[in-house]
């Protein structure tokens, strides 16, 4: 993996492994995987076969692109099914939910997150946390499909605003609305940080 952010290699996309109930959810998913592989990038995300997680990998692959999909043994048959993870470029099954989290961090040079629920949440959440610990300086997205986001949005001004987010220059997610934005973004984002230590301290 590069150390500058002016090279982007790989993209970890966090989103749910429901469709949820707005069709464009799943839309974007297909958008985003294509995008992924028509510039060459690799997806690394959490390993699941189904909903968005699953639109986004099948389009990565039948675009021609790579996937690694990371996914704790205890999720395989809930997330996935075997036959499907067989078809991954690459599969890495980790024991617990730290590990797994861990290794995406480590495989990814920026951070998308699709809809989701609790789960995409929390790992958008700790992402930006380690950004604004200074451990690192990959670009973050909220894909803001439908206006899916706009209440964390909103909630994240308000802590700027109520004086909780220090350091809050390190903490500065790119906001896409539209999935074919994504990748255009974050490239231009790594060009504008070119020069920049990637990986200020590996976790």
């Amino acid at each position: 993996m590069s150390d500058k952010t002016d090279t982007i290699r790989s993209i970890c996309v966090y989103c749910g492994s429901r469709p949820g109930l707005d069709a464009a959810y799943v839309e974007a998913g297909h958008q985003l995987g294509r995008a992924i592989a028509e510039n060459g990038l690799r997806l690394v995300y959490g390993g699941g076969t189904r909903g968005i997680m699953g639109a986004v990998a099948a389009s990565t692959m039948s675009n021609g692109g790579s996937v690694l999909g990371i996914i704790p043994e205890f999720l395989m048959n809930k997330e996935a099914t075997e036959e499907a993870l067989t078809e991954l470029t690459e599969l890495v099954v980790t024991e617990n939910m730290h590990q797994r989290k861990h290794r995406m961090f480590e495989e990814a040079d920026a951070f998308v997150t699709l809809p989701g629920g609790i789960g995409t949440l929390e790992e958008i959440v700790e992402i930006m946390t380690w950004s604004q610990l200074g451990h690192h300086k990959k670009p973050m997205v909220f894909a803001n499909i439908n206006g899916f986001w706009d209440p964390m949005l909103k909630l994240l001004e308000h802590m700027r605003a109520a004086g909780f987010v220090h350091t809050g220059h390190l903490v500065q997610p790119l906001v896409v609305d539209r999935a074919e934005d994504i990748v255009p973004a974050i490239l231009a984002a790594a060009r504008s940080n070119g020069g920049d230590d990637h990986v200020i301290d590996k976790m």
